[in-house]
């Protein structure tokens, strides 16, 4: 079954600004699926249109088969959203805040009961349940509004850039959770700059460009697309670095150097390396694969254009 099927989805506001430009792309059901696109390329639009708070212009939009039109009652009661600004009562406290949301979908008091504990300890908020929200770090803050889309068992969640502020430690916690989640069956679209969650966690990726859609395949396929990668190169001591010709290399420090290039030639590098009379002791991609590919595609379709 598809999660989601958009199909020339498009969206002009009153102010003539186009959001969306005929955007088609397919999400299976189960899959980790990111949307990528710099600011106000049409990200924040198409969630505003899957989750009822913007009326598109044209094109279809079904969810798990049901129309937006003519389904949303159904549709809501699947998908969970977590958005980018924080909106809950900041006056309320947090196990209040997740039992008002299962009120809202009608789910029993006991039932409630349950499921908030369950969530809260799975998301490390347990022992700031009577807290007021607005007491709350930033990264709990975040925690919370995942709890709360969680609250009535969606089979879509849906993030909006879900570890925006949250530190290096709270954000992998997260993303751990998030692959258990997919994992036990729920489908995930997000939408993020740190490009590294894509890379860890989602299969499929679609990029947008100013309302249009410019490249829609698996992450493994994506990648594939960059012909060369930089390494860090970590040796007893950097020497002749001159007599590496053919090859990109920069010097770090006296023990560390970077090099660009295509994984095939890896192995030869290190032997030329070796020749020219340094001690390999350790190498590692410099990572950030998808955001290089990422302005690479931008530049592509600025020439195409």
């Amino acid at each position: 079954m598809k999660a989601l099927h958009i199909k020339n989805l498009s969206k002009t506001y009153a102010n003539g600004t186009q959001a969306l430009d005929h955007v088609s792309l397919t999400v299976e059901a189960g899959d980790f699926f990111a949307l990528l696109g710099a600011n106000g390329a049409g990200k924040t639009t198409l969630i505003g249109i899957l989750t009822g708070l913007v009326i598109k212009s044209s094109g279809e939009v079904r969810i798990f088969e049901q129309s937006i039109e003519s389904e949303f009652s159904r549709i809501k009661k699947m998908v969970g959203v977590v958005p980018q600004e924080m909106n809950f009562n900041i006056f309320e406290k947090v196990q209040d805040i997740l039992m008002t949301q299962a009120g809202y979908y009608g789910i029993p008091r006991k039932q409630a009961v349950h499921r908030a504990e369950e969530l809260l300890h799975r998301l490390g908020l347990w022992e700031q349940r009577y807290k007021v929200s607005r007491q709350l770090s930033g990264g709990m803050k975040r925690r919370l509004m995942i709890a709360r889309a969680l609250m009535h068992q969606p089979k879509l969640l849906i993030l909006d850039e879900p570890t925006a502020g949250v530190d290096v430690e709270l954000r992998h916690g997260m993303w751990d959770y998030l692959k258990q989640l997919n994992q036990q069956g729920i489908t995930i679209l997000l939408t993020t700059h740190y490009l590294e969650e894509v890379e860890q966690m989602c299969r499929h990726a679609a990029m947008i460009k100013e309302g249009r859609l410019v490249k829609c395949d698996k992450v493994d396929n994506l990648l594939k697309i960059i012909d060369k990668e930089p390494f860090i190169l970590t040796v007893d001591e950097v020497r002749n670095t001159n007599r590496l010709k053919g090859y990109a290399v920069s010097v770090v420090d006296r023990h560390t150097m970077k090099v660009e290039l295509d994984k095939r030639h890896l192995h030869a590098f290190i032997r030329d390396l070796e020749k020219n009379g340094m001690s390999l002791q350790d190498i590692r991609p410099q990572g950030h694969r998808l955001e290089r590919l990422f302005l690479q595609l931008l530049r592509e379709d600025e020439m195409a254009g």
